[in-house]
């Protein structure tokens, strides 16, 4: 990327890219905290810009929203994220759904026509998206609950973004068709550190299961906030410590690795210490899993894992993973 960045971005800049089909989708994987494989994965906007290279969303989406295009921008997200969702679902992945972020411009009175007529058209059924909204898109306009409700009757999901920085009303959550909260990085970054966010963390998920919402925390960067977010209940979780948004074909790939790892952990597994969970021995011998250990356990404790390891006490046949989980995205 040219970091001088002569070029000042503009509207016509925005429209021309979305007419020379500059824009692609990269999808990062949500895993499940219970099984351990990938859940689903939300589909992310980039612009890949002939001279400056691949820009994040921060880079053009306020001008996209300020210039009013975002709603044709936002129109091909949709409409190429359920396409390929199509595609993978021909790779047997099972229970399995995609999120798609839809701006607030985008949600009105016929927005429930829009999204039928985009799953109509790339074949996709209507169980396997979950929009995702922004607390003040889900929450602003009470006149848009009915086109929601309409859509999650017939299996769409709607998930509320960025949860506890917006319009977080108590109301709201009783009458919004909400089905999934997502918890904000900002609070999932303190867990270790922050009881006040320990708290807040953990009263969220109590309430969304308490409504029957599934809760997924993002910004998941550390060994020790999964581990707290396990202890929480949390249902999903999704961040650098998995992996970052990747393109389509990569993700498919970390997906079937994912998948593998999950199946080689239901085989026969050894403890280190009665201090901490089984561990499979290829979980064990990655970076991630000796990050595990060595936090929760001690390091005396992984050392005599090896130990035992070495005395032939696990007899799986399973050579350890390789590579650090975080950096499935390369």
């Amino acid at each position: 990327m040219n970091t001088a960045e002569p070029l000042a971005l503009t509207a016509m800049h925005l429209a021309q890219a979305l007419e020379r089909r500059q824009f692609v989708l990269h999808y990062q994987p949500m895993v499940d905290l219970d099984s351990g494989g990938v859940a689903g994965a939300e589909a992310l906007l980039r612009w890949q810009h002939p001279t400056l290279g691949l820009l994040p969303p921060v880079r053009f989406l306020p001008l996209a929203e300020s210039s009013g295009l975002i709603r044709d921008i936002g129109a091909w997200v949709l409409r190429d994220a359920c396409r390929q969702m199509r595609e993978w679902q021909a790779l047997g992945w099972g229970t399995f759904r995609l999120a798609v972020n839809v701006s607030a411009r985008q949600v009105g009175p016929d927005f429930d026509t829009w999204v039928k007529d985009v799953l109509a058209d790339t074949g996709l059924a209507a169980e396997y998206l979950e929009i995702e909204l922004t607390e003040s898109a889900a929450f602003g306009d009470p006149a848009i609950y009915p086109a929601l409700e309409t859509l999650r009757r017939i299996g769409v999901r709607f998930a509320a973004d960025d949860f506890g920085t917006g319009y977080s009303c108590l109301q709201h959550l009783k009458c919004c068709p909400i089905t999934t909260l997502k918890i904000d990085q900002s609070f999932v970054a303190g867990l270790a550190d922050d009881a006040r966010d320990r708290t807040i963390v953990h009263t969220v998920i109590q309430l969304a299961h308490g409504l029957g919402m599934d809760v997924v925390a993002e910004g998941v960067e550390t060994a020790a906030s999964l581990e707290l977010l396990r202890q929480a209940g949390c249902n999903v979780v999704q961040g650098f410590l998995f992996a970052q948004p990747m393109p389509a074909a990569e993700f498919v790939r970390f997906a079937s690795r994912r998948r593998n790892a999950v199946m080689s952990a239901n085989e026969p597994t050894i403890a280190c210490c009665v201090c901490c969970r089984e561990i499979p021995l290829d979980a064990a011998f990655t970076p991630e899993g000796a990050e595990y250990v060595e936090h929760f356990c001690g390091l005396d404790c992984y050392r005599r894992f090896e130990a035992r390891i070495a005395a032939g006490e696990h007899e799986t046949g399973q050579p350890p993973m390789a590579g650090n989980p975080r950096n499935n995205s390369s």
